[in-house]
């Protein structure tokens, strides 16, 4: 008998030991999350926005028109809202082409991390990693992507020492503006047409006045996407990216991001070089 309880006692005690160890290999037991090796600037892909910058936990970063010099313009109470985003660690991310990553120093000292020159800032509103609440506030605030085809410019035009207007007028007052995905300024040429380039006859034309070459990549969410598209510039064998018909051109004597000194050449009774604003009209048919 006494045998006979032992044996019934081991094994309730292996049962016991079985369950215990069940119970510790149970997925309902808490788990230590993993660590996060993430360090600078990241790549994440959002179902509306695509490829987008975050930092190392996730959280989106963003860009600001005004910044298109590469100076930050957003100080005082409008960091509140936009802070700005700063790391010294280099991008662990493989994807991210790391020769688009820098940093400036602002004017009070501290320094903020940059992307293609554009500095980087946070949006207070996103509450969580993934979230991209602060797109197109504004008309001047845009998610930070390594691919836009263009980008916005809202900064004063100048040429000849002088200031203008969105109107060509003596003045100040900033213009909103198209640029390559750097900050350059990009201009129409006023005799063009519809999708058609009348001004590059010869790699002459081509030197004072260069071509826009890419392909229609991404744009910020203030520029429809249909309003795009790209020719091909027989004369020099080159495609030029346009904007509701009107081929896309750089001014040669832009030396920086930034510069607009281009509109006050053949300037008249009718512009000869304007910057393309985002409300300009749609070229004229051929």
């Amino acid at each position: 008998m006494l045998i006979y309880l032992k044996k019934n006692l081991l094994a309730v005690l292996s049962i016991a030991m079985v369950i215990t160890a069940c119970k510790k290999n149970s997925s309902d037991e808490p788990t230590t999350p993993p660590v996060n090796n993430n360090k600078g600037i990241q790549l994440a892909t959002d179902a509306k926005f695509g490829s987008v910058l975050t930092d190392k936990d996730g959280k989106t970063l963003y860009f600001f028109a005004s910044d298109a010099a590469g100076v930050p313009t957003c100080t005082g109470g409008c960091e509140t809202a936009w802070p700005l985003y700063y790391s010294a660690d280099a991008s662990t991310d493989l994807n991210l082409n790391k020769a688009e990553v820098g940093e400036v120093t602002r004017t009070d000292g501290r320094k903020q991390s940059t992307y293609r020159g554009y500095p980087l800032y946070y949006y207070a509103g996103d509450a969580t990693a993934g979230q991209i609440k602060g797109d197109g506030v504004g008309g001047t605030w845009f998610v930070a992507k390594p691919d836009y085809s263009l980008m916005l410019a809202n900064a004063q035009l100048f040429g000849n020492n002088t200031n203008y207007t969105s109107t060509y007028a003596v003045g100040t007052g900033n213009t909103i503006y198209l640029t390559d995905s750097k900050g350059r300024t990009l201009y129409a040429f006023a005799p063009d047409k519809n999708g058609v380039n009348t001004y590059t006859k010869s790699t002459t034309q081509e030197g004072i006045w260069p071509v826009y070459e890419s392909e229609v990549l991404s744009v910020p969410s203030a520029v429809a996407k249909a309003d795009v598209g790209v020719i091909t510039v027989a004369t020099i064998s080159k495609k030029q990216l346009t904007y509701k018909g009107w081929p896309l051109y750089y001014w040669i004597s832009d030396v920086k991001r930034g510069d607009n000194l281009g509109i006050v050449i053949g300037k008249g009774p009718g512009l000869t070089w304007p910057v393309l604003q985002l409300n300009a009209t749609v070229a004229p048919a051929p």
